[in-house]
């Protein structure tokens, strides 16, 4: 548990924290608590909460994720990511579902630190990722488009893709345009806004600027008071509306928050680790996303993960330490308190505004293009993930791309892998085997021997057989050996032991031995015929067709 859990926080006290580093982390904190303030909101307006779920998240996960976490500079929250997932929770289990499902996702991510799965989630294929990530960043915006153009839509909005946009476009004669343009007034200001200042965000800016001219002007537009009614501006422990029943019901949401969080965060850590040349300790994130996220419902918060984008605009403002962090949750904390009711007055087209640009942002289509011009099997994992990610839901987008892309790459490692007839008359002189007798011939077997591969090797060393009375394996580019490949290979002796064919191993590596010695056939084979090089593995066939012709 010791080497397992090392928050950097405490790393970083033990090291000595200067009066200089106090200073760039309290402005650092500042501006990251300012840019987190509006996208807090529209995340938690987005996922079908009210809004001060949002800013709550921000500071209970927040504080967890800088407290305990294994990044110096990863700041954690709500994110674009989580949106689709706890709508659809919102949707099917109602608030009492999601924050059960949140904290079951919790406890799994902190199992995930202390079983030592951080390094194992890094595997996770790119095409994957960009999938689910540009499915979701599509489905932002897709429920960002009522608020966008203000349209008047009687009843609730069907919660499928399809669905949700037929009813849109039916409703188009509704579009209200006074929203419309505080719409692209938010989207303008948020992305133009970096040439006159890189410092301060432009969505910070395009809310105080877009909502003062709403309220000056008294535009008819919704607004988030006339959706929510009065943001509460406290924080306390909302424990009591917890329902277990169907405790059941909550595995498979638990498992796509844990599963997202998980990956979301280190891969922040890893950009985080690329701005600042340090070195995350992964373990230690995750556990301390767990706790965070087992935290934030406590409090009426939503799920929370490291937070790519204002990570790297802590970084770029001075942060270096996981104090710089916590200053952006005080920051937060003290807006919420203080003035949290103006947030009353913030146009839904406003927010809209916001989310659309954080949809573009987390698209990633230049990957997707790249992908999709590279490798068949990538391109295949890519596209089934998006579309299942955009047309069905998060969680089987997760569950059928990690299967189809383990089951893609098994089948491309075992296309690789081959049996090979080796030439006697070859040109390479390391290479030529004229030198031995006939009845000896030699075969090489070339990638792993897994389950995989094992029946295509099974096919083939049984046809070679018949050709020869020795017959010498070569198995120096074999890495490794499973259960199934040994079952087969222990199936190729019997077959060859029937037509009266000797075999003699050369080159078995340790991890191929010991699945050998494992499974008893390195006595079938007889110890002296398992050689360590094809020096010795020549003489002993040599000795052995001898035998064969007494």
């Amino acid at each position: 548990m010791e080497n397992v859990f090392k928050p950097k926080f405490f790393s970083v006290l033990k090291h000595g924290y200067t009066k200089q580093m106090f200073k760039a982390d309290l402005l650092a904190g500042i501006i990251v608590g300012i840019v987190a303030l509006p996208l807090a909101i529209a995340f938690a307006v987005a996922s079908g909460v009210s809004p001060e779920k949002g800013l709550i998240t921000a500071i209970v996960a927040g504080f967890f994720i800088s407290f305990l976490g294994g990044s110096r500079v990863q700041i954690g929250g709500p994110t674009g990511a989580f949106i689709v997932v706890v709508a659809g929770i919102v949707h099917n289990y109602g608030l009492s579902g999601l924050m059960i499902s949140t904290m079951m996702a919790g406890v799994l991510l902190v199992l995930f630190g202390l079983l030592r799965m951080g390094s194992v989630i890094k595997f996770i294929p790119h095409p994957l990722v960009v999938g689910f990530t540009s499915g979701i960043a599509l489905t932002i915006f897709s429920t960002q488009i009522k608020d966008a153009l203000g349209l008047t839509i009687s009843g609730e909005m069907p919660a499928d893709f399809i669905g949700k946009w037929g009813v849109m476009l039916s409703n188009m004669g509704s579009v209200n345009f006074y929203a419309l343009a505080l719409t692209v007034a938010t989207i303008l200001i948020s992305v133009l806004f970096v040439k006159v200042s890189s410092k301060i965000p432009g969505s910070f800016v395009a809310i105080i600027v877009v909502t003062t001219a709403a309220y000056v002007l008294n535009l008819p537009v919704t607004t988030i008071g006339s959706v929510f009614g009065e943001i509460p501006s406290t924080l306390k422990i909302e424990f009591s509306g917890f329902d277990f029943s169907n405790i059941q019901s909550y595995i498979m949401p638990a498992v796509t928050i844990a599963v997202l969080g998980a990956v979301e965060s280190l891969l922040s850590a890893v950009v985080a680790d690329g701005m600042i040349g340090g070195n995350h300790r992964s373990n230690t994130e995750l556990i301390a996303q767990g706790i965070a996220n087992i935290a934030s419902p406590l409090f009426g918060g939503i799920p929370a993960t490291g937070a790519i984008a204002r990570t790297a605009t802590n970084v770029k403002n001075g942060g270096r330490t996981p104090v710089a962090g916590i200053v952006h949750t005080v920051t937060l904390l003290i807006i919420m308190l203080a003035l949290g009711g103006l947030a009353e007055l913030i146009p839904m087209s406003c927010l809209a505004g916001v989310l659309i640009v954080v949809s573009y942002n987390m698209s990633e289509w230049r990957s997707f293009v790249s992908i999709c011009k590279g490798s068949k099997y990538d391109m295949t994992i890519l596209l089934v993930t998006f579309f299942l990610t955009v047309l069905v839901d998060l969680t089987a987008a997760i569950e059928v791309g990690i299967v189809l892309a383990a089951l893609l790459f098994m089948q491309r490692m075992a296309s690789q892998s081959e049996v090979i007839s080796v030439q006697r008359n070859s040109g390479d002189p390391l290479e030529n085997y004229s030198y031995l007798p006939e009845g000896i011939e030699v075969y090489e077997i070339s990638g792993p021997f897994f389950f995989g591969a094992a029946k295509k090797y099974r096919e083939t060393l049984r046809q070679f057989g018949n050709d020869a009375k020795v017959l010498i394996i070569r198995m120096r580019h074999v890495p490794f050996m499973d259960a199934t490949g040994a079952r087969n290979f222990s199936a190729v002796l019997d077959d060859l032991k029937e037509i009266n064919v000797k075999v003699v191993l050369s080159g078995v590596n340790e991890s191929v031995f010991q699945e050998l010695n494992k499974t008893g056939l390195i006595e079938k084979l007889n110890p002296q015929n398992v050689c360590s090089n094809f020096e010795l593995a020549s003489e002993r066939a040599k000795v052995v067709l001898g035998e064969l012709k007494k």
